[in-house]
């Protein structure tokens, strides 16, 4: 999903101040630290159809925590909007928030995300995957406490297609209509990275830059030429896929855990979901690779009570509140221990995107040339929907893509 930070937002200033548990004294006289703590999620997390699950986890932290006197003071912000709101004013901004992990090195050039170290580091370590510790490490320092994996998969109907026909698009075409975001630079990408392009080398490397302009990434132009032209084919955009799970028209799409809930609603027990499949090229079969990356709590560095924020980071990050979280919301959880269990694991859901994370994904780089990237394969994607970009100027029109993402993104 593209990620562009956006300015302070009003319903961040409008937060809510609501207090901790408990007093400053305990009843033996002891004198506990009174803590305040700014926190900021989603509004999903804090509204009652997700049982208020800040709020209630936030309560829950205080309870544990009987040495602090904790005021909780909640607003609203978004994975991708909190980091530049925090950028903007840090002394105001929240102590502690949620970050999608493409934008961790514009956090750590801002000097807005602590460094997670000793203790910490080593549950984040044994608590979740390499991969998912990788999504939030530079230069071997740890910047979050990881809570869901970040990627998309594939919602499908399954009274249309079979297990067997999810896994090859072309396949899928001969049977039913596939709905694909082509002009959302963070899905499109997953061809072209299917059949070898690269970003920044190993996604690490950017004096490297970016590979889409070969013979490679041609091909792939061309194929998507030919899957336009196809009736059975849609370009999904503007919540154009759900719309036409709901009234029959489309019978698949690409998204990720976030519709969900939408999809269950339009499906019901034909709601199949799957990994990403491949697409036959030259006669090959392909595999498409989405970018794949981790949301996670960060700890702003200006915060007043660092080692309550910190535990608290680690506490909505913990087992518990990633198991809460799905429950009520469907975030799908990163934690090693909650995947091992049975409910979980067997959770169709679960197992596409987590397999889509493991399998058919590479690491989203978070270089800052990243940025120029989006740009280019976005009027790509509107080029071949708009058929201004043909079999006759493929070549050159891919190259074209290729020389922006390498420079100023334009």
């Amino acid at each position: 999903m593209k990620r562009k930070i956006a300015a302070l937002a009003a319903a961040i200033l409008a937060s809510v101040a609501v207090a901790g548990c408990g007093i400053a004294g305990d009843s033996d006289g002891a004198q506990r630290e009174k803590v305040r703590l700014m926190v900021w999620s989603p509004s999903e997390d804090q509204s009652k159809e997700s049982g208020e699950w800040l709020q209630t986890t936030c309560e829950q932290f205080a309870k544990e925590h009987p040495e602090w006197d904790i005021t909780f003071v909640y607003g609203v912000a978004d994975e991708a909007t909190a980091p530049g709101s925090v950028k903007q004013d840090p002394e105001a901004s929240a102590d502690v928030y949620m970050f999608a992990n493409d934008g961790l090195s514009a956090m750590i050039d801002a000097n807005t995300v602590v460094k997670f170290g000793g203790k910490y580091a080593e549950e984040i370590r044994a608590t979740n995957s390499p991969e998912i510790v990788e999504s939030l490490t530079k230069d071997g320092e740890i910047y979050g406490v990881p809570f869901t994996t970040n990627t998309w998969f594939m919602y499908y109907d399954k009274s249309v297609f079979s297990e067997e026909d999810v896994k090859n698009l072309d396949t899928m075409l001969e049977k039913g209509v596939v709905s694909f975001p082509l002009t959302n630079s963070w899905y499109l990408p997953a061809f072209y990275i299917g059949n070898g392009c690269t970003l920044f080398g190993d996604g690490t490397q950017e004096e490297l830059g970016v590979d889409f302009g070969g013979e490679n990434a041609v091909e792939v132009t061309n194929y998507l030429i030919d899957l336009v032209d196809n009736p059975n084919f849609r370009v999904d955009a503007d919540g154009s896929g759900i719309a036409g799970l709901r009234d029959g028209s489309i019978s698949a799409m690409f998204s990720g855990s976030w519709d969900a809930n939408a999809v269950k609603e339009a499906l019901g027990d034909n709601m199949g979901v799957a990994a990403l499949p491949t697409y036959t090229l030259n006669g090959e079969e392909v595999q498409m690779m989405a970018y794949a990356g981790s949301k996670a709590i960060a700890v702003n560095p200006n915060c007043e009570y660092m080692v309550p924020a910190v535990e608290l980071a680690i506490y909505l990050g913990s087992a518990k509140a990633q198991e809460d979280h799905y429950v009520l919301r469907n975030v799908i959880p990163c934690n090693t221990e909650l995947l091992a269990q049975d409910n979980i694991a067997n959770d169709p859901l679960v197992a596409a995107q987590n397999r889509t994370f493991n399998e058919t994904s590479i690491l989203q780089p978070f270089v800052a040339s990243m940025n120029n990237c989006w740009t280019p394969v976005e009027n790509m994607g509107k080029g071949i929907r708009n058929k201004t970009v043909t079999h006759e100027n493929a070549k050159e029109q891919t190259e074209a893509m290729n020389e922006a993402m390498n420079s100023s993104g334009i």
